[in-house]
């Protein structure tokens, strides 16, 4: 049995004890609120400044935090702003942000909800609502990446957009004008690019093909965002920003999309005799072209997204050539642009950041050889003898006329357009 005194020692010593738990557990709570203000304010002000984050260096309170948070999208413009012209200090100044790695891993991206509340964006379609909430997510990380590709000096690489769905014309590509060649001791590179399926039926099959294929062929190049129309310009800048990382050694680049027909021996021809050394940008050039104002039409677009009367001058997308000097350019000039839902347009855009006019040539045909497009003419093989490069072939149409100009044809007369 106790007596007072040992009760009074055993109260004593819990009210200790007990006064040291709440100490300790006070100290805890204060320190963990610290960590976690530290933790939030390292992984906003991480975030790229042209998403449109603008943090302080502290941060006082939860209040403070909140409010940083809630003008995180806060913008000044009542209409998407359009990026003007920029000097050529400007561009030096992102030239030398050059990264020598990809070095984006991650993907932290949300929509800038700021513009639903904005009665010009009500009015929009989905799908011009949806590229407008997610502008300002330009890079994504790499799933597919070959840094070795551009290893040593390559003469022409040639890069072509591609879907995962189109195995087969990726395969007829390399069987026929892609394929990886020396032409009197000057060397080709064929890389595709890819972003991810866009339709969940797509997703676990087709990748798993691209997986395959990259491994038996080491020429994809895939990045982690949804392939699409308007994601298109995305795959414009993903494809700029490796080459200026990547290809040092490569002296030119033809770019095109995966169903057209290229006569790679033109093209060498046509570099030989050209006395455009820099700043070479050459295709199926549109001068003067308006946007186009129907709904019912796959390049419309809307008055509030791009109000100026006329395009300036850009290429068909379907192919086009330029020096590798000036593809690093552009990719610095790209940076300075907001996003447009046209990747040829948005490329024209660029050239215009950088005062340069893209030269049309009548070798590049990127709307058929003729305007009927029923006309026989245009699966010629004669006129495609000529040609540098003809859009629109069916991967079997493709392998015909390719075995049709490595024949024994013979032609009345080479038309005098390289």
């Amino acid at each position: 049995m106790f007596n007072n005194r040992d009760r009074w020692r055993v109260y004593k010593k819990m009210s200790i004890m007990f006064l040291l738990a709440v100490v300790a557990l006070t100290v805890l709570q204060k320190g963990t609120i610290n960590m976690v203000g530290s933790f939030d304010l390292q992984r906003h002000s991480g975030m790229d400044g042209s998403e449109g984050a603008d943090f302080g260096a502290t941060q006082a309170d939860n209040k403070d935090s909140y409010n940083i948070l809630k003008g995180f999208w806060k913008m000044n413009q009542t209409h998407p702003p359009h990026k003007t012209l920029v000097t050529s200090k400007e561009l030096k100044v992102t030239a030398g942000r050059r990264a020598t790695t990809w070095d984006i891993t991650s993907t932290n991206c949300s929509a800038n909800l700021n513009l639903s509340s904005q009665e010009w964006f009500k009015g929009l379609e989905d799908n011009f609502k949806q590229f407008l909430l997610y502008r300002h997510c330009r890079y994504f990380p790499i799933i597919y990446n070959h840094p070795e590709a551009c290893n040593g000096e390559i003469n022409l690489l040639m890069v072509i957009k591609s879907v995962a769905t189109q195995h087969d014309r990726r395969e007829v590509i390399r069987k026929t004008w892609g394929k990886e060649q020396v032409i009197k001791g000057k060397r080709i590179k064929t890389l595709f690019l890819l972003g991810r399926p866009s339709h969940d039926v797509e997703k676990v099959n087709h990748q798993k093909l691209v997986e395959f294929e990259n491994q038996i062929y080491g020429d994809i190049l895939q990045w982690d965002f949804l392939d699409s129309f308007f994601n298109l310009t995305l795959k414009e800048i993903h494809f700029l920003k490796w080459f200026d990382i990547y290809c040092p050694g490569v002296h030119y680049i033809f770019k095109g999309d995966d169903d057209v027909f290229v006569n790679v021996d033109n093209i060498f021809e046509f570099l030989e005799n050209s006395k455009q050394e820099k700043n070479m940008f050459v295709g199926d050039v549109l001068f003067k072209a308006k946007p186009i104002r129907k709904k019912e039409n796959k390049y419309y677009i809307p008055q509030t997204l791009y109000n100026k009367t006329l395009y300036p001058p850009y290429a068909g997308g379907g192919g086009f050539l330029m020096d590798g000097s000036l593809a690093r350019k552009l990719y610095w000039a790209a940076d300075t642009l907001e996003l447009y839902p046209i990747d040829d347009v948005f490329l024209g855009m660029c050239l215009e950041v950088l005062h340069v006019t893209p030269i049309r040539h009548e070798a590049f045909k990127t709307f058929g050889l003729v305007k009927n497009k029923t006309s026989k003419l245009n699966r010629e093989p004669c006129f495609f003898k000529d040609m540098i490069v003809v859009h629109k072939l069916l991967p079997s149409e493709l392998k015909l006329m390719w075995n049709l100009l490595k024949s024994d044809l013979v032609c009345a007369q080479k038309a005098a357009i390289l």
